[in-house]
């Protein structure tokens, strides 16, 4: 374990009004969004757009890291032919890696899953430290539902993201630990509150117990939001006040940073909700983003796999970057959405 490498590696992922691109859907997360803009989901495809994300000129001014998936480890630029992982790195973004294998259901938990990719992951780690990548994520999956999420559930996955985190320490990867309280649902931001501060408790209990240094862990957080079928949406406001308020009760201060997922909310949701958190007082750690498809819609729909749309598909994901990178700052402003365009 390489303290240095690991303190170094999450003070740059967190970096003032820099966040983390997302880039590791699966094969098939990525074959629903490539069917939503008609382009054949091959592993040439897949080569080609993410080699459009990570070439496009200046996104190391808001992005710190990328995370990768395994293909995507392991694949070159188009023109060049430079491993993607050495290409970031000398543009002065990090590589990450994505190394859960999924989730499955949950044994006598109806509606409820884990997530599981904890044999030979100390071995897959050293590859992938090698191949290098520097920081590494685990997606656990909690639904809110009658009488759900359970105990069981929440303390599985807590379980499985201590042992990941223990790992990935040991191979001098900072750890992102996401325990993901999904959107859907139709319950109240009240409802919500509670299962992502029972959720967030259990896991920083697991990484205490399983000796995590809290210090080289960066969260992967959700924000407190209503479900998406409540009647009643919370406005950014109380998003913003519930989020810290939960984050400010579970999550210690020694962290480096919390960095938030989209988890459906509109590109622009997702940015407001952001600033209006970054403006805070009294925040403990930096909070930025690392977000999937509100980094990457516009610039998937501007491509449609035309080599002809590259250029676009760059400025629209540039812009969403930009605005993303002042968001963490609380300098967004909605108006600049309307200069872009």
């Amino acid at each position: 374990m390489d303290r240095n490498l690991l303190s170094k590696t999450a003070a740059a992922m967190v970096a003032r009004g820099k966040g983390l691109l997302a880039a590791d859907e699966s094969s098939g997360t990525c074959e629903k969004r490539f069917k939503s803009v008609g382009v054949e989901c091959t592993e040439a495809n897949r080569r080609v757009y993410r080699d459009l994300l990570f070439t496009t000129k200046g996104i190391e001014e808001f992005v710190s890291g990328v995370i990768l998936f395994d293909e995507t480890l392991r694949q070159s630029t188009v023109s060049g032919n430079e491993p993607f992982p050495r290409y970031l790195e000398k543009k002065g973004v990090i590589p990450g890696i994505k190394v859960d294998k999924g989730t499955h259901d949950l044994a006598r938990s109806p509606g409820e899953k884990v997530t599981e990719g904890l044999d030979g992951l100390r071995g897959r780690l050293e590859d992938y430290f090698g191949l290098g990548a520097r920081f590494a994520k685990w997606r656990a999956v909690i639904t809110i539902g009658a009488g759900i999420p359970s105990h069981a559930c929440i303390y599985a996955n807590a379980h499985a993201l201590a042992r990941y985190s223990a790992l990935c320490q040991e191979a001098s990867i900072v750890p992102i630990v996401e325990p993901e309280v999904l959107l859907d649902g139709d319950h109240t931001i009240e409802r919500c509150y509670e299962a992502t501060e029972a959720t967030l408790s259990a896991v920083f209990a697991a990484l205490r117990a399983h000796n995590v240094s809290f210090e080289h862990t960066v969260l992967k957080a959700s924000m407190v939001v209503s479900g998406k079928d409540c009647p009643k949406q919370a406005g950014v406001e109380r998003v913003a006040e519930e989020t810290v308020r939960c984050l400010k009760r579970t999550v210690p201060a020694a962290l480096p940073g919390v960095v938030f997922l989209s988890g459906g909310q509109s590109d622009e949701a997702a940015t407001a909700h952001l600033n209006e958190m970054a403006r805070m007082p009294g925040l403990p750690w930096p909070l930025t983003f690392s977000y999937s498809r509100a980094l990457q819609n516009p610039c998937l729909k501007s491509w449609r796999g035309q080599s002809g749309n590259v250029a676009a598909a760059q400025r629209a994901f540039y812009h969403r970057a930009r605005m993303n990178g002042l968001a963490a700052q609380g300098k967004y402003r909605p108006e600049l959405e309307k200069q872009a365009a």
